[in-house]
C-alpha cells in the first residue's frame, strides 16, 4: 500500500498500483513497480508501513480507530486501543421490550448477541459431531442388526471424542476472560519442535 502526501498532509491512500495525477502529471501505474523508495518519495508517493502494536486478533478483539499518520518523513497505519469482544451471552429483558428496542420475532430471556463462548463451544460441537459421523453407521448397524457388535476400537474412540469435547466445553466455559480464552486455543512451540495449545487436541481414529 501506499499513499500520496502533499504539503505534509496524507492526501489519497492507494491499496493497488494505479494510473494517478500529481499535480498536472499524469504517472502510469508501472512506477509502482519499477520506481525506487526515494523516486517515488520525491513526487509525494510513499509506502505505508503497518504499526500492529494496538491490533489484535479478530475473533477476538473489535480493532477501532484505524488511522494513517505522516511524520518522519514516513506514513504509518496504526490502530487505537482494541475492544474485546463478548465474552459471555447477552439476553433481550423486558426494559428492552418497554423500550421497544426488542424485535417482534424475539422474546424477554431470548440470546440476544451470542458471547464467545457460546461462538466457541458451537464449534466444538461441530468439530466433535464431524468425527463421529462417520462412525455413525456402526451404531446404527448395532440397532437393526442383532447378533452385530460394534468394534471395540470404534466404540473407545467415539468415547474419547465425547470425553474431549466435554473436557474442551469445560476450559472455555471456565475462562475468565478474552485473553484467558483465546489462550486455550494459542499454539506454541514446544522443545521437541511439535505445537500444542492448552485446549488439546480431539483424538483420532486407531485403524
Amino acid at each position: 500500500m501506499h499513499a500520496i502526501v502533499q504539503d505534509n498532509n496524507i492526501t489519497q491512500i492507494i491499496t493497488n498500483p494505479k494510473s494517478i495525477v500529481i499535480g498536472d502529471i499524469r504517472y502510469p501505474s508501472k512506477i509502482f513497480e519499477l520506481w525506487s523508495k526515494a523516486e517515488k518519495e520525491a513526487i509525494g508517493i510513499y509506502e505505508i508501513v503497518t504499526d500492529y502494536t494496538n491490533f489484535k486478533d479478530a475473533q477476538y478483539y473489535i480493532n477501532t480507530n484505524e488511522e494513517y499518520s505522516f511524520a518522519n518523513n514516513q506514513v504509518t497505519k496504526s490502530w487505537g486501543t482494541a475492544t474485546a469482544k463478548q465474552l459471555e451471552d447477552s439476553f433481550w429483558t423486558q426494559q428492552d421490550s418497554d423500550n421497544d428496542l426488542m424485535p417482534s420475532d424475539k422474546s424477554v430471556g431470548d440470546v440476544k448477541i451470542r458471547g464467545l463462548k457460546t461462538i466457541k463451544i458451537k464449534d466444538i460441537k461441530r468439530q466433535a459431531s464431524n468425527l463421529l459421523a462417520p462412525t455413525d453407521w456402526y451404531v446404527i448397524k448395532a440397532t437393526e442388526v442383532a447378533d452385530y457388535d460394534v468394534p471395540s476400537n470404534i466404540t473407545t474412540f467415539r468415547s474419547n471424542v465425547r470425553t474431549k469435547s466435554n473436557e474442551m466445553e469445560t476450559s472455555i466455559n471456565g475462562a475468565s476472560d478474552v485473553d484467558a480464552l483465546q489462550a486455550l486455543f494459542t499454539y506454541t512451540q514446544q522443545a521437541d519442535n511439535t505445537t500444542t495449545r492448552p485446549l488439546g487436541e480431539f483424538p483420532r481414529l486407531e485403524v
